[in-house]
């Protein structure tokens, strides 16, 4: 097998919410959650905080937040501060999109890669994201960025729909189609105060019969990334979809890193998982 990958963003890397906590949508597995635990910062601020981060010994960061009305997180009101930080500091971007279009290429080439949140079935955008959109609108994101030349590591979160795994398989296939080198699968983890806080987790050998999919049809780099149950669940999982053959896996807990060292060459990366 090949070399493991093992990332640990949190201490180097951090994500960064250019929207505070505020989001249009209001999706039923994240309910806005997940943008409380971001660093924030405004336009003014964003520069001098990157340049601090380079000094602090960061090597880059997840830019990203809440989506507006136009279901794009707003990075290009931030076209000026992302190339100002390209150009002053050293630092990694990664940055999370949401509906980018032609007009967004201006700022998307100073960026490192692009983590596109994939949906492979319609039924599942609308009941998920409840947004006016189709795979086609999902697929023309890649095909722009592709077509550009601009980095890009589609997401998909196993078990999206309200736990159920079913459009998993049908999306890998699609993506296999396009020039991307790393996919990054995430798992559904039900979190409190969100429509699916009561959704069971799914199967440990459910999940992974996915990631087996995915080896097995996907030749680029596979990925499991930071979203996914913790606890028992996270430790089973890992050390499964490790035996299956992925090339990255995000914070795994540290015995499954020791353990992984028994049977692959290990090395560990302080950044995202799609850098």
């Amino acid at each position: 097998m090949r070399k493991l990958k093992v990332y640990i963003p949190g201490i180097k890397f951090p994500s960064i919410s250019v929207t505070g906590n505020y989001c249009y949508l209001n999706c039923a597995h994240c309910g806005r959650h997940y943008l409380e635990g971001m660093m924030k910062v405004t336009r003014k601020s964003l520069v001098e905080r990157c340049i601090e981060m380079e000094r602090e010994g960061y090597v880059g960061c997840l830019l990203s937040g809440g989506m507006d009305e136009r279901l794009k997180v707003p990075l290009d009101k931030f076209k000026d501060e992302i190339r100002e930080i390209k150009e002053k500091t050293k630092l990694k971007i990664n940055a999370h999109v949401g509906f980018v279009d032609e007009s967004d290429l201006e700022w998307l080439k100073y960026v490192d890669v692009v983590s596109l949140d994939f949906v492979g079935d319609e039924d599942v955008i609308r009941r998920v994201y409840r947004i006016d959109k189709t795979i086609k609108d999902y697929l023309g994101i890649l095909d722009l960025l592709t077509s550009n030349g601009i980095e890009v590591a589609p997401h998909i979160t196993i078990g999206l729909d309200f736990g159920r795994v079913h459009w998993e398989f049908k999306a890998i296939d699609m993506l296999i189609n396009y020039p991307i080198k790393v996919l990054v699968l995430d798992v559904l983890i039900p979190t409190p105060g969100t429509e699916m806080a009561n959704v069971e987790k799914v199967p440990v050998d459910v999940a992974v019969e996915v990631v087996k999919y995915a080896r097995e049809k996907f030749e680029g780099e596979l990925s499991i990334g930071c979203m996914r149950p913790f606890g028992r669940w996270r430790e089973e999982f890992d050390k499964k979809a490790i035996l299956v053959g992925v090339d990255r896996i995000t914070n795994p807990p540290k015995k499954v890193i020791e353990w992984a060292k028994t049977i692959r060459d290990v090395e560990v990366h302080y950044e995202c998982c799609v850098m």
